[in-house]
């Protein structure tokens, strides 16, 4: 799949957000890299490149203060090659965007991996 192909569906998968918590998105960038980098493997505690579909660089809305400003845009990567070597359809591949794309939004809103296992939306 292209590249723009790929941003339309992160982009799909954004806009089917109700619009109650597009609202709320606050200060984060949602980004379309091809893999993740050494660093964010090792703060998400992965060893392959390919086990890593998504990732959340920030502080969650939940852990902001009165000291929250003047601050970097929080950025939620997208890893296109991971996501595209799990799926073997394009309607799995849209499926999949749209699966990571609100896990990482939930880690903006403050939902742990923890309570995302609680949940069932895992």
């Amino acid at each position: 799949m292209d590249d723009a192909t790929f941003e339309d569906l992160v982009a799909e998968a954004v806009a089917s957000i109700p619009d109650v918590f597009l609202e709320m998105l606050d200060n984060v960038a949602i980004v379309v890299e091809d893999w993740p980098d050494r660093e964010t493997l090792r703060l998400a505690h992965v060893g392959s490149q390919y086990q890593l579909l998504g990732f959340y660089h920030g502080i969650p809305k939940t852990g902001r203060n009165s000291g929250y400003n003047l601050v970097a845009p929080d950025r939620i990567s997208i890893y296109r090659r991971p996501i595209e070597a799990q799926c073997r359809s394009d309607e799995e591949l849209r499926e999949m965007v749209r699966r990571v794309v609100l896990h990482e939004l939930a880690h903006h809103f403050g939902i742990d991996d923890d309570r995302l296992h609680e949940i069932g939306a895992y």
